[in-house]
């Protein structure tokens, strides 16, 4: 004789099954969807790099996929309008904000401004942009954001790949706990949020106590940024960007999202873009547009506002960032 459970029976064990694998699942260490192109990681870092497979597996097992970062990553801030970005970044708190910091920091600020020669607002900032002076310096754990980035992102999989092997470098170069470090959906760490690798060859040890330390380090912190802008191409005195008033039709082919210097002001003038008549001859620079919901705005940007570009690929944040500067030195 076979015994049924009743209907009402049935239903609850198996809404009960239904929640433990669930919660089961949640528990459990990331799952790799591509198992293949995560053995060949591990064999990369065995082979080349001279990790530990064991070790390896056993961070990984700790490891965890984090939903809220694959949804973050696919809408970034600089995928706003101009005019929806600006007040993020540009507003008086933060202005209030940088100037506080600077007076706080001052003679780390001007020691680093003598050794880099990038100026004290465009330090300051960066470090205001990024994480409002140090205030927000990201909350998940760095190994779960690359990771899950890695093998759960295909968009940019083999980019964050690279940046995972850097940062397992970067943790073992530093005798840093992999587990342990946090920072942004994104995998940035610290006052400045360096990528790994931007970590491995642009952190500098600027208070001189032997670690490069990003997170509770202003004088790394700063002195990092400094390094990375001038090993970038800042030119000292040199202008960031001018706005400027377009005529005529010819200018819109000058108009250029790269950032990358094209144009000396003689061509900029000849093709309708109006310039100040003092600007150095030689001097190459590329126009962008933004939109501030009244219409169109036109820059010239010139090699400095491409080297803040290099921060940050956006134009929106590179303008964020050169008109927050302007704005907290003009406070001060």
């Amino acid at each position: 004789m076979k015994w049924k459970l009743p209907k009402t029976l049935l239903h609850l064990v198996s809404t009960l099954t239904l929640f433990v694998s669930a919660y089961a699942c949640a528990e459990e260490p990331r799952p790799f969807a591509d198992k293949q192109v995560f053995s060949e990681f591990i064999a990369e870092m065995v082979k080349e790099y001279k990790f530990d497979a064991a070790t390896l597996n056993n961070w990984f097992n700790e490891a965890r996929l984090h939903q809220n970062i694959l949804d973050a990553i696919s809408r970034p801030a600089e995928g706003k309008p101009w005019y929806d970005y600006r007040p993020i970044f540009v507003n008086d708190a933060r202005v209030r904000g940088g100037v506080q910091f600077w007076n706080e920091n001052a003679k780390i600020i001007e020691e680093v401004v003598a050794e880099y020669q990038v100026p004290p607002e465009i330090l300051v900032a960066i470090v205001g942009v990024e994480t409002r002076y140090g205030q927000h310096k990201g909350t998940y754990p760095v190994f779960d954001s690359l990771s899950t980035l890695a093998f759960a992102y295909p968009p940019r999989a083999k980019f964050f790949r690279s940046e995972l092997k850097q940062y397992l470098l970067m943790a073992r170069e530093e005798n840093f706990d992999p587990l342990a470090l946090k920072g942004s959906y994104a995998g940035a760490m610290g006052m400045p949020q360096f990528i790994s690798s931007s970590f491995r060859h642009y952190a500098v040890d600027f208070d001189k106590n032997g670690q490069r330390d990003l997170w509770d380090s202003v004088a790394d912190a700063l002195g990092s940024v400094g390094n990375y802008f001038r090993r970038h191409g800042w030119k000292p005195g040199e202008p960031v960007a001018d706005e400027v008033e377009v005529s005529g039709l010819k200018y819109q082919a000058m108009i250029d999202d790269s950032l990358k210097p094209r144009y000396t002001p003689e061509e900029f003038r000849l093709a309708g873009v109006a310039l100040p008549s003092d600007l150095p001859a030689d001097l190459k620079g590329s126009l962008v547009q933004f939109d501030n919901g009244d219409g169109a705005e036109y820059w010239v940007v010139w090699n400095n506002f491409y080297v803040i570009s290099r921060y940050n690929h956006s134009a929106l944040y590179s303008m964020a960032v050169y008109q927050l500067s302007k704005e907290i030195a003009e406070s001060r």
